[in-house]
């Protein structure tokens, strides 16, 4: 059975600035990449302590909120609590995958 990530997805919009915030949404394999409008208006320190959430990185211009493997469900779920559209796929950087040749 599939875990509910509702209460999860809720507090993450509601702590991102809320959905009028949210000019973009995007996952990789461990992160729900926001673009956001105002940065300011996001709660770092509580999302940083939330259960469920490992942390909180600012980098190239998004707001990231690492969430580890489960992340896909964590995305289905924030889109259907904050009635806005992803752009799905998966997003590769900023150290999410190993770098390098598989035979190296």
């Amino acid at each position: 059975m599939a875990k509910d990530y509702t209460e999860l997805a809720q507090d993450i919009v509601a702590h991102v600035g809320g959905k009028d915030n949210i000019l973009k949404l995007v996952h990789c394999v461990t992160r729900l990449r926001f673009t956001l409008k105002d940065e300011s208006k996001a709660d770092d320190d509580y999302l940083k302590q939330r259960d469920g959430i490992v942390t909180v990185v600012k980098a190239g211009g998004q707001y990231q909120v690492v969430i580890g493997n489960h992340v896909p469900d964590v995305y289905d779920t924030v889109l259907k609590v904050a009635v806005i559209q992803g752009e799905g796929g998966i997003d590769v950087n900023e150290g999410d995958v190993p770098q390098g040749n598989l035979f190296d």
